[in-house]
């Protein structure tokens, strides 16, 4: 015996493994596996029978069954059918070989929690790996594979998936069904979408996308209200996704992309962002709304087409790093651009009072309008009883607007979508006749007494403003139906609005409400609607299934646990019965 070569796995290894459970073997040249690995927790029994007198360290009821096998860094092409002898393995790893294919027995081990079959040049998978129904963890990167079996969705445990640097042109619809999934990576590959079945993956944390095909990302993506960190970069975007609901994102890059306009309304929502990558893109102007990004601490916007910069950027609080550089800013002088981020903002903020609108705010007079025509509607005053100055980014209502009125009854206000700061004070000379008042996508931060004179108000939208808070005042809108106050920074359900008896729809969803008080909402006996969606909400109390009125309650989006999503889903009804069913009697 003593001419044969060494064996490439010495008996004192798998001596060991067999007490720890665990035998590492990667790095050893190996081109297979040598049967008596696989049949390491067989072999033992049967040499007992043999012989009875070996020593104390071979005691075979001493044995643990192998859970930890790794073989990376060999040079394997192929795994034997045997690996069913280990049903106890919760870990196999063969990263780093020359693997072509899987064996199909893979799918009996049962326990197995961890798969890294990582840099091989598998072109597909066995679909028994479909049927391993504890595995966390499926790391197949750097492969060859054009395709996942469609069945993929079927490995419910799974919480990590990275299928990067692969030849993927799509990804399985089925993809949905991993509601346990944390991290997916699907880097480098062909993807030209993604399928919309990914936002029902509700614990996803992290996903990488980068270096695709994507053109655009589905809408409904901006409901994943888990998303932490979403990388986009290097593909083939023209603006960035909507995010409402990703209220906890926190790092979102998507740099090297064709990105020309950051709209206000994709930003807006991102309450918890930290970095935002933009890089590399097309990029020519910066919205005042970045200001609403409070965590913001990384901006990136180096190598756009940036002329000027909103000067209240400066304003930022967290903000330690901002590149800038590569864009043709006239405002910012270069040699300022190479100073660093702190000497930048503090230039930045020194120009915020210098700031005043200019002449260039005003919306310049077309070849279409008349001048007399540019800002005052006649027709709509006289003969819609409208009175619109909407879309205009202006800072105040100008004073002939209202000029215009003059004695006409004026049933209709819309001054949404400029930068107001507060409601404009004359609003109140049209007290006697309107009834329906637009301030939607302003900056109102309060609400003036003159709003709560207008006493025949039943519509008031205030949507997409900065309130915190309403006047007690406002209990004069006796006739008020409809409130609208979705996207403000109420962090309190506002105590007035229960004081308001005509009350019929209170639109409230994405602020950052943290209770509701139900007795005193079962008084209000017209409230048909309350949107909640999208707040604070750790506790819903059971008292409000009591408000009978209610034929629709929205409450998605919250971080309270009962009631679950099965039951939301159900609708109205059922959630307000189930609310009834866990009053304590």
């Amino acid at each position: 015996r003593a001419a044969e070569p060494e064996p490439p796995v010495p008996q004192g290894l798998l001596r060991a493994a067999r007490r720890s459970g665990q035998l590492n073997l990667a790095g050893r040249g190996l081109r297979d596996v040598p049967p008596h690995v696989w049949r390491i927790n067989v072999d033992p029994l049967e040499e007992a029978q043999q012989n009875l007198s070996f020593g104390a360290a071979d005691r075979w009821w001493e044995q643990t069954d192998l859970t930890k096998l790794i073989l990376a860094s060999n040079k394997l092409q192929s795994l034997s059918e045997d690996v069913q002898l280990l049903p106890a393995l919760t870990v196999l790893d063969v990263h780093d070989n020359q693997l072509t294919s899987l064996p199909s027995a893979l799918g009996q081990l049962e326990n197995l929690q961890k798969l890294d079959v990582s840099h091989n040049k598998l072109q597909s998978l066995p679909e028994e790996l479909l049927q391993l129904p504890r595995l966390r963890s499926l790391l197949l990167q750097h492969n060859e594979l054009s395709h996942l079996p469609e069945g993929l969705g079927q490995l419910l445990s799974l919480e990590e998936l990275d299928v990067s640097n692969n030849h993927l042109t799509d990804i399985p619809t089925s993809f949905g069904l991993l509601v346990n999934l944390v991290r997916l990576n699907l880097a480098c590959n062909q993807l030209k979408d993604l399928p919309a079945d990914l936002s029902a993956m509700k614990s996803l944390r992290q996903l990488d996308c980068t270096k695709n095909y994507l053109e655009t990302v589905p809408s409904i993506l901006a409901t994943m209200a888990s998303l932490e960190q979403l990388y986009l970069r290097k593909n083939k975007l023209r603006s960035l996704p909507e995010f409402p609901s990703c209220k906890l994102l926190k790092e979102l890059h998507a740099g090297e992309n064709q990105i020309e306009i950051l709209n206000a309304e994709n930003l807006k929502h991102l309450n918890s962002l930290s970095v935002l990558e933009l890089r590399d893109n097309k990029i020519k102007s910066v919205p005042e709304e970045i200001t609403l990004l409070q965590k913001l601490e990384r901006l990136d916007l180096a190598n756009n087409d940036i002329s000027r910069l909103p000067y209240t950027l400066g304003n930022l609080p967290q903000l330690k790093f901002l590149a800038l550089e590569g864009n043709p800013l006239r405002t910012i002088r270069r040699d300022l651009l190479e100073k660093g981020t702190q000497e930048l903002l503090k230039y930045l903020r020194s120009k915020i009072q210098d700031d005043g609108p200019g002449p260039s705010e005003e919306p310049p007079v077309t070849a279409m309008t008349l001048p007399s025509q540019a800002r005052v509607n006649m027709h709509a005053i006289t003969s819609l009883k409208l009175l619109e100055y909407s879309e205009k980014q202006a800072a105040e209502i100008p004073e002939e607007m209202f000029d215009a009125v003059d004695t006409n009854p004026v049933a209709t206000v819309n001054f949404s979508k400029n930068q107001l700061r507060e409601v404009p004070p004359r609003i109140v000379e049209l007290k006697d006749s309107v009834c329906d008042v637009n301030l939607g996508f302003n900056k109102i931060s309060s609400i003036s007494v003159e709003l709560c004179r207008l006493h025949k108000l039943a519509h008031l939208d205030l949507r997409n403003n900065v309130l915190t808070s309403l006047p007690k005042e406002m209990e004069a809108l006796t006739r008020l139906q409809i409130i609208n106050l979705a996207f403000n920074r109420f962090k309190v359900f506002p105590s007035v609005l229960y004081h308001l008896p005509a009350l019929e729809t209170i639109l409230l969803s994405n602020n950052q409400v943290g209770s509701i008080d139900p007795l005193q909402l079962k008084g209000m006996d017209r409230l048909g609607t309350l949107d909640l969606q999208n707040n604070d909400l750790l506790h819903v109390p059971p008292e409000l299934g009591n408000c009978e009125s209610l034929r629709t309650l929205l409450l998605e989006g919250n971080p309270f646990r009962n009631p679950r999503a099965a039951i939301l889903a159900k609708g109205t009804a059922a959630v307000l019965e189930y609310l009834r069913s866990r009053i304590p009697t």
